[in-house]
């Protein structure tokens, strides 16, 4: 009997299964040395990964070293004359002003806040995510309840808030200016300002909330940074928000309103002005009571910062 090979499910015929047998055979190889090739190639992209990430680690070091370099050119050295160190802070309270830079996040902030470090005897340090805000509403709840529940005498130890009402303000601002400086802030020997620059601040409060900084911190001054909205709205996180043109409106708007309140407590300074003319800056430099280097000015802004 022959082998058929018209039926749907016959056997192919000895002579085609010994084609094909011979076919596959002669694909084996080529398939194999693909095979090799390839991990030779994933070897090879993960060797070339890992070189990569060790450069670019390299190269954020070199520029760290570097920025270093450029920001100590800025500093006038230990021959420059420097104010008298303050007392320990932990100790009696310091002969400090205090400096706040109020602003949004990509506005150019950053770069301000290390033009303010270059000043002699500033130290403005970087942000903390709004921390202060929670002593605020600590504050302002203590508050609330020791006024609601004044009586004309102590409450007495059967009453639920027994105590609240003894809340002594000056005490806990005092302390609470002790543990922002000694912990946040951390003031040198030869500061003479001190602060820190923040992108977060409460919409609704911001007005009582920079009273009670003002409180916390007696004769605080705020420097309001600002930079063109439309170039905010296109930077990071703001360009995946769709109302970012709006919400970033409505913010600026509002620091302005508390800005104006506080008279020759704050100054503005705008981002695109003083990149295109550092000589915008002088007037900052004057209302803090140092001398204004313009190529000091320049050095800073020759560094590479974030927003």
């Amino acid at each position: 009997m022959t082998e058929s090979s018209g039926s749907p499910g016959a056997t192919p015929p000895r002579a085609a299964r010994t084609q094909l047998a011979r076919s596959a055979a002669l694909l084996v190889p080529p398939i194999g040395r693909l095979l090799r090739q390839r991990d030779r190639l994933r070897t090879t992209c993960r060797r070339l990964r890992e070189e990569r990430d060790r450069a670019c680690r390299e190269r954020d070091t070199f520029r760290a070293e570097r920025d270093a370099l450029v920001l100590s050119v800025a500093d006038p050295g230990p021959g420059a004359a420097r104010p008298a160190a303050t007392e320990s802070v932990g100790g009696h309270e310091p002969d400090l002003q205090y400096l706040f830079v109020l602003t949004y996040g990509r506005s150019g902030s950053t770069l301000l806040q290390n033009l303010l470090n270059a000043i002699p005897g500033v130290l403005v340090r970087g942000e903390n995510h709004g921390v202060l805000y929670e002593l605020y509403r600590f504050h302002s709840t203590v508050l609330h309840h020791r006024d609601r529940l004044a009586r004309p005498e102590p409450l007495p130890p059967f009453h639920p808030w027994w105590g609240i009402d003894g809340y002594p303000e000056a005490e806990a601002l005092a302390g609470m200016r002790r543990l922002v400086l000694d912990t946040l802030i951390r003031p040198r020997p030869d500061s003479r300002i001190v602060g820190f620059k923040e992108i977060s601040w409460p919409e609704e409060d911001l007005a009582d909330y920079v009273a009670f900084l003002r409180r916390l911190f007696p004769g605080a001054r705020f420097v309001f940074n600002t930079r063109d909205l439309a170039d905010v709205a296109r930077s990071k996180w703001w360009a995946t928000m769709p109302d970012a043109p709006q919400r970033l409106a409505r913010i600026e708007r509002r620091m302005s309103e508390v800005v104006e309140s506080l008279g020759e407590a704050a100054v503005r300074v705008h981002y695109d002005d003083y990149c295109a003319d550092p000589e915008t800056l002088r007037p900052l430099h004057t209302w803090l009571g140092g001398e204004f280097d313009v190529e000091r000015v320049r050095t800073v802004m020759a560094v590479r910062h974030s927003y």
